[in-house]
C-alpha cells in the first residue's frame, strides 16, 4: 500500500482541525462526532494544543495526517512534526488571509524545502474573499524566499464546516454551495494523492533500519511510548536496535511493541515499512530527535532543532496561609517530578532545577506556561509563581531581548486607542489597512510590551479585536517599558469579605473578590484605579444602633468582580507578587506579607 505524510498547518482558528475531521468522515476512518481535540482543555478552549496523529486510507493510499497546534506559543509542536512528513496543508482562512502564525509555520516548511498545497477555507463567510487571499499567499510565498516550484502550489476552495472542498471557484454557485454535494473533499483527497511525493520506494525499504522520534506520549503500562518517521529498512517487533544522537555513542535497547494508526485509534502491528508513522515502545530513555538504528555503526539522523524560549519565571512552593488547603501535591519534590515529566514530552519548555526550593521555568508565551499550569492544577499540584519576564542576553556585548511582531484586526474606531497604547509598551507601527470599517494594524517591538496586554485590549476594543502575535528574532534592548497603570488593592486582616466593605471599596478601583471569600493578610483582592498600592479590610462590617436614619439602610450594590484566572493573573501581577494556584482558587499574593 501506498503511504503519504502530511501535516496540516494554520493559524488559530483557520479551521484545520474541523478540516481533519470532515477528511476522517469521509474516508469512514472516524464516526460523526469525534474530533481530533480530545483533551478537555482544548475542547474548552476550541483551540488545538498538541499535535496528534491520525490515518485515513482513499483509493488503496494510507495518509498519515498530523493535526498541528495554531497558537505561536506552542509553534515548537509544529517545527518538530514538519521534519517527519513530505508536505504540508496550509489552510488560510478566505476572509482574514495570512496571520503571523500562518507566516512562521510556512517560513518553517519552506526553509526545510516541503512545497505546500495552499487549502483557503471558509469560503462560506459573508466577506470571504478567496481572490483577495490568493494573492496574499502568493506574496507571503514570495517574500519569505519561495522557489519557483514552491511558489507554483495547488489551491483547494473548501468550507470545512460543511465538508466540501473544490478546485476552481467556477464550481460553485452564486450562494458558495456546491452543486453536487456528493463530492464532498474529494477534490482535497485527489490534490493529496497527484502533489504528495510518496512516503517510500522498494529501494529505502532494502536499507538498514533509521527511525526518528518527533513526539512522546505516555502508557501506565507501556511506559514512554515515541512517535517515529521510519525512513529507512523495517522495523519490527522485538526487535533490538541502538539509538543515537549526533556526536554521542550509541545505546542498545529492544522494542517490545509496535503500532500504526488507523483513524484515531493505534493498531498493534508485527512490523512497519519505511515511509510509516508508528508508535514504539520499549525504549524508556528516548528522546525527541534521536536516530534508532538497526546497526551500531549507523549514521544518525539530523537532530530537530526548535527555537529557543522567550519568558521566564519561577515556580515555588504554596507558603501562603492557605498552603495545603486543597492541594494533593503540594511538596517541591512532587512539583520538580511532575515538571521532570514536562519536559520528556513538552520540546519547547526549559527548566532550570539548580536552586532547591523554587524552578525557572522558561515557555514560549504566556498561554503555554499558562496551558501547563491549568493542566498540573487539575491534576492536584498546588503552587504559586511569579511574574513573567523575558529572557535577554548578549551577543558580541550587546544586551537584547526577543521582539514580536503584533498583527491586529479590530474595528477602525478603536485604531486610535491601540497605537496609543502599544506605542507606550515600546511597539512601533509598521503598516496599517483598512477595509471597511475594519482595521489591521501590524506593529512591532520588544516581548515585554505585549506581556500583561491582551486584557487591556479587550476592555478597549469592547471584546471586538483579534491581537495575535509571533517571535521575530533577538533584537537590541530598548530600555524601561512603564505598563502598569493601577495599584494593587491589598488585604491588611483575615476572614471573611463582607459586602458592606466591598460596596465602599469598589468605588476605588476593580475587585477580584466577591462577598463571603475568606482573605489573609497579604493578599491581592483587587487593583486601585489611582496606581498607589493601598491597604484595607474588606471583612469590616456595619455598624449598628439603635437609631434608624434613611442615609445608614441604604440598599448595597455590589459590582460583579473580575473573575482572576491563571492568564488574567499572570498579565496583571506586579514584579513583587506571587500568583497562588491550586486545584480550586486562583489567588494574587504580595511576597512579602504586610505588617
Amino acid at each position: 500500500m501506498d503511504i503519504r505524510n502530511i501535516a496540516i498547518i494554520a493559524h488559530v482558528d483557520h479551521g484545520k482541525t474541523t478540516l481533519t475531521d470532515a477528511l476522517m468522515r469521509q474516508t469512514g476512518a472516524a464516526k460523526e462526532g469525534v474530533s481530533m481535540d480530545s483533551n478537555k482543555l482544548e475542547q474548552e478552549r476550541g483551540i488545538t494544543i498538541y499535535s496528534k496523529n491520525a490515518a485515513v486510507v482513499w483509493h488503496d493510499t494510507k495518509i498519515n495526517i498530523i493535526d498541528t497546534p495554531g497558537h505561536a506559543d506552542f509553534g515548537s509542536e509544529v517545527e518538530r512534526v514538519l521534519r517527519a512528513i513530505d508536505c504540508v496543508l496550509l489552510v488560510v482562512d478566505a476572509q482574514e488571509g495570512p496571520m503571523p502564525q500562518t507566516r512562521f509555520v510556512l517560513k518553517k516548511s519552506l526553509e526545510l524545502g516541503l512545497k505546500p498545497i495552499v487549502i483557503i477555507n471558509k469560503i462560506d463567510k459573508p466577506a470571504a474573499d478567496p481572490h483577495k487571499c490568493e494573492v496574499q499567499v502568493l506574496e507571503l510565498f514570495l517574500e519569505l524566499g519561495a522557489t519557483d516550484e514552491q511558489a507554483n502550489f495547488p489551491i483547494v476552495y473548501a468550507n470545512g464546516r460543511a465538508g466540501i472542498a473544490v478546485k476552481k471557484l467556477s464550481d460553485l454557485n452564486d450562494s458558495k454551495d456546491l452543486p453536487n454535494r456528493q463530492a464532498g473533499l474529494t477534490p482535497l483527497l485527489e490534490t493529496i494523492l497527484e502533489h504528495v511525493p510518496p512516503a517510500s520506494t522498494s529501494e529505502a525499504e532494502g536499507k538498514p533500519l533509521r527511525l526518528q522520534p518527533f513526539n512522546l506520549g505516555y502508557d501506565n503500562f507501556l511506559g514512554r511510548l515515541a512517535v517515529c518517521r521510519v525512513y529507512e529498512g523495517v522495523v519490527s517487533k522485538s526487535q533490538n536496535v541502538f539509538i543515537k544522537k549526533p556526536g554521542q555513542s550509541a545505546r542498545s535497547g529492544k522494542l517490545t511493541k509496535i503500532f500504526t494508526f488507523s483513524g484515531l485509534e493505534r493498531v498493534e502491528a508485527e512490523s512497519a515499512v519505511a515511509g510509516d508513522i508508528v508508535l514504539v515502545a520499549g525504549l524508556p530513555d528516548i528522546d525527541i530527535g534521536e536516530t534508532i538504528s538497526g546497526a551500531a555503526d549507523a549514521a544518525a539522523l539530523p537532530a530537530i532543532a526548535v527555537d529557543e524560549p522567550t519568558i521566564k519565571l519561577n515556580f515555588l512552593v504554596n507558603n501562603s496561609p492557605f498552603a495545603g488547603r486543597e492541594g494533593k501535591f503540594v511538596t517541591s519534590r512532587q512539583i520538580r517530578e511532575r515538571l521532570e515529566r514536562e519536559l520528556e514530552i513538552n520540546v519547547g519548555l526549559r527548566i532550570d532545577f539548580s536552586a532547591m526550593d523554587n524552578f525557572v521555568v522558561c515557555g514560549r508565551g504566556e498561554l503555554h506556561i499558562a496551558i501547563l499550569l491549568e493542566t498540573m492544577r487539575r491534576e492536584g499540584y498546588e503552587m504559586q509563581v511569579s511574574q513573567p519576564q523575558v529572557i535577554t542576553k548578549e551577543i558580541d556585548g550587546v544586551k537584547v531581548e526577543p521582539f514580536e511582531e503584533a498583527v491586529i484586526n479590530a474595528p477602525a474606531e478603536y485604531q486610535g486607542s491601540i497605537i496609543e497604547r502599544l506605542s507606550q509598551r515600546g511597539m512601533i507601527l509598521q503598516n496599517m489597512h483598512l477595509s471597511g470599517k475594519t482595521v489591521r494594524i501590524i506593529m512591532e517591538g520588544p516581548t515585554r510590551g505585549l506581556l500583561g496586554y491582551r486584557n487591556q485590549f479587550m476592555i478597549d476594543t469592547k471584546g471586538e479585536g483579534i491581537l495575535s502575535s509571533h517571535f521575530i528574532g533577538f533584537r537590541p534592548f530598548t530600555g524601561e517599558i512603564k505598563k502598569r497603570q493601577t495599584g494593587s488593592m491589598i488585604s491588611m486582616t483575615a476572614g471573611k469579605a463582607l459586602g458592606y466593605s466591598l460596596w465602599n471599596l469598589q468605588e476605588r478601583g476593580t475587585l477580584y473578590i466577591g462577598p463571603n471569600i475568606e482573605v489573609y493578610v497579604g493578599m491581592v483582592i483587587g487593583n486601585t484605579a489611582k496606581g498607589d498600592e493601598m491597604e484595607v479590610n474588606p471583612t469590616k462590617g456595619k455598624t449598628l444602633s439603635n437609631t434608624r436614619s434613611k442615609s445608614s439602610d441604604e440598599a448595597i450594590m455590589l459590582t460583579p468582580p473580575i473573575e482572576l484566572t491563571i492568564e488574567r493573573g499572570l498579565e496583571i501581577m506586579a514584579g513583587d507578587e506571587y500568583l497562588e494556584i491550586t486545584p480550586k482558587s486562583t489567588r494574587l499574593r504580595k511576597q512579602q506579607n504586610i505588617k
